[in-house]
């Protein structure tokens, strides 16, 4: 499997930045994580954190992931 991650063609993403953006990511899924447990079973609440949590997944996957290559 490869990864593209660069900016554009001439700019590659510096470690840096890859690690900015996980520690971002990690603050969302935190944050949703809170957020699922202050809701109080209101299931409107809950069930838009796992879409937020599972697009936090795939956030993961293609960064978090990554980081530790480059």
């Amino acid at each position: 499997m490869s990864f593209d991650i660069r900016r554009d063609k001439e700019n590659w993403m510096t470690r840096r930045e890859i690690r900015k953006l996980d520690t971002r990511i990690k603050a969302i899924k935190k944050t949703t994580q809170e957020l699922k447990q202050l809701s109080g079973g209101i299931q409107a609440i809950d069930r838009n954190a796992e879409r937020i949590l599972a697009s936090v997944k795939m956030l993961e996957i293609n960064i978090s992931d990554v980081k530790d290559l480059v």
